[in-house]
């Protein structure tokens, strides 16, 4: 029998019940942020000899040089002709409902005129160059690749570069063929924080990026984090995360496997239910209980239910949705007779999922939208993995001869207020007589 907790929203206690359930501790102990310095600092002194030596220690083979650590191109495509017509399909497939989605979040620059001739506006330009982790080996994500490739080559970015890392020389077909159909420019089997800070400042043969994206281990999100500044990053991610909001007319074994499906990530992710139904929750229970033994990954379920997983009995929709937003969830499933109309009262959610039929996984791999999203209650303030992350927006100011008579006294009384007075006379030596 599965073991997940029940709350009630309704008990004194519910509030600190749920910031417990919650509370998630990403920060990296003092040895993984020591060994991630000791590497960052190896690969900015010594280049491709530290860049190797790493591969080779923890990636378990014998690379001769950092050149031998390029995947050609060609590489790439026979991986992609190597593999089964359905898995093409699929790729496919999802490369095409992602690329379009994509292309729908690009911007344009724009620019207005005011009366006396002064031009304001903005240029919106891609990034030149991005830098892409992949996690390598069995644990390895074709739709990663996809997700985080796609908008970055739709953005305009002209060198996309992936790395991968190859434990004991093993290679993933499915991640190659993804990178193959994304477009991704170059790949290198080098992972961990020596990648890294391989992209983040370059090597003999590694270009330095101008952003790294892309999901990793607690080494690689170390390291990302160390790196910030030098580099844009995406984020740091946490654990998987899914809270579904039903009103208790959802097949309970559908609610059951759409929290299975989060669970099964790994032990720290989290899966919560909102129901103002008691019966319904016993049902969904019922169901978790049934079907868990199905499961391939049934251990990693159980443990991720049992550490993090809820079943939450709300007094109506109206506090569901007012939990929702505090808890601002990475994926948000909204199971409910009217999901368009109820989702305007979400403020606070990486992507919302409306109406019964829309899993969760669907938006993992195919629906079009990003799954970079953002965990641990940072949809408070940050969004989902896009075009935009990968422009740039530059402001564009051309003042006219009269414009800098009026906003050249305007900048002049402020900046002698503040006491710049070659900032004044800069403003001043254009006004008019």
């Amino acid at each position: 029998m599965a073991d997940i907790r029940k709350l009630n929203a309704n008990d004194p206690e519910f509030q600190a019940q749920l910031d417990e359930l919650l509370a998630w501790d990403n920060v990296s102990d003092t040895a993984v942020n020591d060994t991630v310095n000791d590497i960052i600092a190896r690969v900015r002194s010594e280049g491709d000899a530290a860049l190797l030596e790493f591969t080779n220690r923890f990636d378990g083979w014998q690379a001769g040089s950092v050149a031998d650590l390029e995947i050609p191109a060609k590489r790439l495509e026979q991986a992609w002709n190597a593999l089964p017509a359905d898995q093409q399909k699929a790729l496919e497939h999802a490369a095409e409902r992602i690329r379009g989605y994509a292309e729908r979040q690009k911007v344009a620059g724009w620019e207005y005129e005011e009366g006396d001739g002064t031009l304001l506006g903005q240029q919106v330009t891609p990034m030149d160059r991005v830098g892409l982790y992949v996690p390598g080996g069995k644990a390895a994500y074709p739709s990663s690749v996809l997700m985080n490739a796609i908008p970055a080559k739709v953005a305009g970015v002209a060198e996309l570069i992936m790395v991968v890392p190859t434990p004991g020389g093993e290679v993933n077909e499915l991640v190659f063929g993804a990178a193959h159909v994304a477009g991704v420019d170059r790949v290198f089997a080098v992972g961990g924080a020596q990648a890294v800070a391989a992209l983040a400042y370059g090597t003999e043969t590694l270009p330095p990026v101008d952003k790294v994206v892309g999901p990793g281990n607690i080494y690689v999100a170390t390291a990302k984090r160390a790196v910030f500044g030098q580099v844009g990053i995406d984020m740091v991610a946490g654990p998987s995360e899914i809270l579904i909001i039903c009103d208790g007319r959802t097949n309970p074994a559908w609610v059951a496997m759409d929290l299975f499906s989060q669970a099964e990530h790994d032990e720290d992710a989290q899966s919560i239910l909102l129901c103002p139904d008691a019966g319904f929750i016993d049902r969904v229970e019922d169901a978790i209980d049934e079907l868990l033994d199905e499961m391939e990954r049934k251990d990693i379920i159980a443990a991720a239910l049992k550490d993090r997983g809820a079943l939450i009995k709300v007094g109506d929709l109206d506090e569901a949705a007012m939990i929702a937003n505090f808890i601002a969830p990475e994926h948000l499933e909204l199971s409910v007779e009217e999901p368009r109309e109820y989702a305007k009262k979400i403020r606070h959610a990486g992507a919302i999922f409306m109406g019964r039929y829309t899993s969760e996984p669907l938006g993992d791999y195919c629906a079009g939208p990003n799954h970079v999203l953002p965990t641990s209650r940072t949809a408070r303030f940050s969004s989902p993995l896009g075009v935009y992350d990968f422009q740039k927006r530059t402001s564009l100011i051309m003042v006219s001869e009269d414009g800098a008579d009026t906003l050249g006294r305007t900048a002049s009384t402020l900046a002698r207020g503040e006491g710049l007075t070659a900032h004044a006379l800069s403003a001043e030596y254009r006004l008019k007589p």
